[in-house]
């Protein structure tokens, strides 16, 4: 049975899955998206970061039945690989034995979910449709056809924002009163470059690992792809001594990665014309409130809460977003005018968390992950971890391989932080941190 007709904002990675949620509790989806059907549009590179997905996103993905389809298209990576100035190799692993996240590209997931979209009763995706307005109190939309120049307006009884970070919804609540808006840019900007792969086809480095080079201020990272190519990311200053600004010759480029990325350097054979070819890209932080206008509008995914990606949760926190929202569907039994409210109350603080957490493992990634004291700590919480699973979990396995709360999540990091800052005080614990002394006031301690 119709249960009626909904209007989604942006054909991206949430508003593709959302529109299968909805399909299937039976409403009328139509999706409207600026960009062209990228899955006829030729690849344009040096826009992507490789997704990494882990379990919020595969619930999300797996609460509608076609979690298998994405597998097909990831490639599991159990553990960081980090990469010294000096080429040595350190690996450590993410979690539990065979727990891994998974690298997928953007283009190739939003491929297949827009595919999977299409395939349900009730889901039509227009491209080349932009959002010139909203009507929030008639729930009608204004659109022009980019490829055409018409404008037309559209109904729906509610309306998604899942139109990115800069929603064209999102702006039309700023215009309300009492609504919180912040945008917050890093001083760092990323930008694509390739590492291609063998000849055969095979990797040039270890598969399955995320590849890290942290150096400071800035740092590289590589993530698999199916064909044999890592997708890599160079995170760097936009100013300064070194930064995309003081880079402006190729011989800038070759001097800084032979003395900075030096065993990368044969491996990007085609490294000066990526570098002066993609964009350099802005990395930009947005939080909101309210989520929702009365039971008409609802923002999700980067639309309400875009984060920097540094912990791999942008888009899995925005999936989770549709798994929420399923479960307040049923709490609610379908009534949006109490259900937009409460998700909007909800997930604010979670989002707010991954946030704030998605920052702090900036500084990790860049700074600590080849740090002698950073690493003997993980070792310890890995061993309190392995024996003692159901009083500690570190808090990058209670963001990543669990369904915890982020804030949750966040708050009870911080107890352990407390926790492991008296314990890597103790004098000479890299001498006794596997001894019953240590285990015992760790655990009296939580």
């Amino acid at each position: 049975m119709n249960k009626g007709k909904v209007t989604i904002l942006g054909a991206g990675l949430v508003g593709s899955l959302l529109s299968i949620y909805m399909s299937k509790r039976g409403y009328k989806v139509s999706i409207f998206e600026r960009r062209p059907d990228m899955r006829k549009e030729q690849i344009v590179a040096g826009r992507s970061i490789n997704m990494a997905l882990s379990d919020r996103g595969w619930t999300a993905l797996d609460g509608i039945g076609i979690g298998d389809e994405i597998r097909k298209i990831s490639i599991p990576m159990y553990g960081r690989m980090i990469h010294s100035v000096k080429g040595e190799l350190t690996y450590q692993q993410y979690g539990k034995e065979n727990e891994a996240i998974y690298s997928v590209s953007r283009r190739e997931l939003n491929c297949k979910l827009m595919e999977l979209a299409e395939k349900q009763p009730d889901v039509e995706i227009y491209f080349n449709e932009r959002c010139l307005d909203v009507d929030l109190e008639s729930n009608e939309v204004v659109l022009e056809n980019l490829k055409v120049n018409q404008k037309k307006k559209v109904y729906g009884d509610c309306i998604f924002g899942t139109d990115g970070a800069f929603s064209a919804a999102r702006l039309k609540m700023q215009m309300n009163d009492r609504f919180d808006y912040s945008q917050t840019y890093l001083k760092h900007g990323y930008k694509e470059l390739t590492i291609p792969a063998n000849a055969d086809g095979s990797w040039k480095m270890e598969k399955n690992a995320l590849h890290i080079w942290p150096r400071g201020e800035y740092m590289l990272i590589a993530l698999p792809n199916q064909d044999g190519s890592f997708t890599c990311t160079l995170f760097f200053p936009f100013d300064g001594e070194r930064s995309f600004n003081s880079i402006k010759t190729e011989a800038d480029l070759v001097s800084f990665f032979t003395e900075i990325f030096p065993d990368t350097f044969e491996l990007m054979p085609t490294l000066i014309h990526d570098y002066f070819h993609n964009p350099t890209a802005s990395l930009v932080l947005i939080k909101c409130e309210p989520w929702n206008y009365k039971d008409k509008l609802m923002l999700l995914g980067d639309a309400s809460h875009a984060i920097v990606p540094f912990y791999g949760q942008g888009m899995n926190s925005g999936f989770e977003d549709c798994t929420v929202l399923n479960r307040l569907f049923d709490e609610h039994n379908g009534n949006l005018s109490t259900l937009f409210p409460e998700f909007s109350k909800v997930r604010k603080p979670d989002a707010d968390a991954i946030a704030e957490l998605a920052l702090r493992n900036f500084i990790e990634m860049r700074d600590l992950v080849g740090d002698p004291v950073f690493l003997l700590r993980k070792k310890i919480e890995a061993k309190i971890f392995q024996k003692f699973p159901e009083k500690w979990m570190p808090l990058y396995s209670m963001v990543t391989f669990s369904d915890i709360p982020y804030s949750e999540a966040l708050a009870e990091g911080i107890r352990q932080d407390g926790i492991m800052e008296k314990i890597m005080a103790i004098p000479g614990i890299e001498d006794k941190w596997d001894s019953k002394e240590i285990e015992d006031m760790i655990l009296n301690n939580l």
